[in-house]
């Protein structure tokens, strides 16, 4: 059968006119997965010079910039220069935010202490003693830049690689080229911390949406509530048996829309359908962490016992990891210091370093870490120039896409 006679099959007429103004993008996939199928092999020349390990991928995503300069950034002539303007030669017409724009950008010093961790010898603030510890499992990366000056387009552009909302987030590819390893959860799954304060940092659905990719790639976000997932439990009084035959009556009369109109959206969502339904029993297990020792407690710290805490999300990211998830994501908000810098990055090193670093070390101790790709990263970083009385504990930074 010709590539053409397959794309008849997939996508009917009717279904083609009707989704025809939303579809360019699936239309690019569909080219791109012509072209991966009928490639010829690449030169060995090309191929990695060591076999591929990593089976699934947890990102630690900080959102609001974490001000690099006081975690990992070691700038100890920051200490010389303070108070004075930042010359125009270091800024490089550098974008500022409307909140410091006009105003004059005096050098402020790094508010933390720096100590070297670790055979590697590498610079880790004395805010992050719990991921210092763990510093020769990490790789410091600090040659990333962006192009945005704001939040959720940096963000977007962080997880879609496109500042405008609409392509598929980093896990719904992962989850789309790598496929599935379990059969009772997604392939991505998203963690939110609870907060114990509010968050003036909003955390959109687009960053983990499929995009033009089929929304079965999508993530799930689990919730630290009665029901983790909306919508998941049965109304009290429904048997399990009707559950069952609803969803099966329920996906011959989609199989029946699907011959119509050929939409493979149809298909997707029979197969979400049958997902939620094991899910049933998969969710609730894997949310409840009695079965877990008191040392599991000890190595995450106390806030671990905290449902919908980052160290207690990180206990889930673990757990997730053991049944086979591709992609799980944990969102920690709240790292936008524009002031009061000193109290408030602190504040979110403590939710995170321990949990962070116990991550790290309970992977190790179970041999999951070799297979396993762990990302700690925000949008943006922040400016060596203060916000604010550079020389004041209410002092912050700004923006800084560089």
């Amino acid at each position: 059968m010709s590539d053409i006679d397959a794309l008849s099959l997939a996508v009917k007429r009717r279904c083609f006119l009707e989704n025809a103004g939303f579809g360019l993008g699936a239309i690019a996939l569909g080219l791109l997965d012509g072209r991966r199928a009928s490639a010829s092999p690449l030169p060995v020349a090309d191929l990695p010079n060591f076999a591929p390990k990593a089976k699934r991928v947890i990102f630690l995503t900080q959102s609001g910039g974490p001000s690099q300069i006081e975690l990992f950034d070691h700038k100890p002539g920051l200490l010389e220069l303070a108070g004075q303007e930042l010359p125009e030669s270091v800024r490089g017409g550098q974008r500022l935010t409307g909140m410091t724009k006009g105003k004059p950008q005096l050098i402020m010093p790094t508010h933390s202490r720096f100590y070297r961790r670790g055979e590697s010898g590498a610079t880790v603030s004395d805010w992050l003693p719990h991921i210092g510890g763990v510093a020769d499992e990490l790789c410091f990366i600090k040659s990333m830049r962006t192009d945005q000056i704001n939040h959720a387009p940096a963000m977007t552009k962080f997880l879609t690689g496109h500042h405008l909302t609409g392509r598929p987030s980093m896990g719904s590819w992962f989850s789309y080229g790598l496929g599935s390893s379990n059969r009772d959860l997604p392939d991505y799954l998203v963690l939110i911390s609870k907060m114990k304060r509010g968050s003036d940092q909003p955390l959109y659905d687009h960053y983990w949406g499929s995009g033009f990719l089929p929304s079965v790639y999508q993530g799930v976000k689990l919730r630290s509530a009665k029901d983790p997932v909306l919508y998941l439990r049965d109304p009290d009084g429904l048997p399990r048996h009707l559950r069952r035959s609803m969803l099966d009556g329920l996906a011959e009369l989609n199989q029946v829309r699907y011959q119509h109109m050929g939409d493979p959206e149809i298909e997707t969502r029979i197969r979400q359908y049958e997902m939620a339904f094991r899910m049933q029993a998969s969710v609730p297990e894997l949310t409840d962490l009695s079965d877990e020792p008191e040392s599991t407690f000890d190595l995450y710290g106390p806030d671990s016992r905290r449902p919908g805490s980052y160290a207690a999300n990180c206990i889930l990211a673990r757990r997730l990891a053991e049944r086979g998830v591709r992609f799980i994501q944990l969102f920690h908000p709240d790292w936008d210091h524009h002031s009061r810098l000193r109290s408030w990055c602190t504040a979110r090193c403590r939710d995170t370093d321990q949990g962070s670093a116990a991550l790290v070390t309970d992977l190790k101790q179970r041999g999951l870490l070799d297979e396993t790709l762990v990302i700690w990263g925000g949008e943006f970083g922040r400016s060596v120039a203060g916000q604010g009385k550079w020389d004041s504990p209410e002092g912050g930074r700004d923006h800084h896409p560089r």
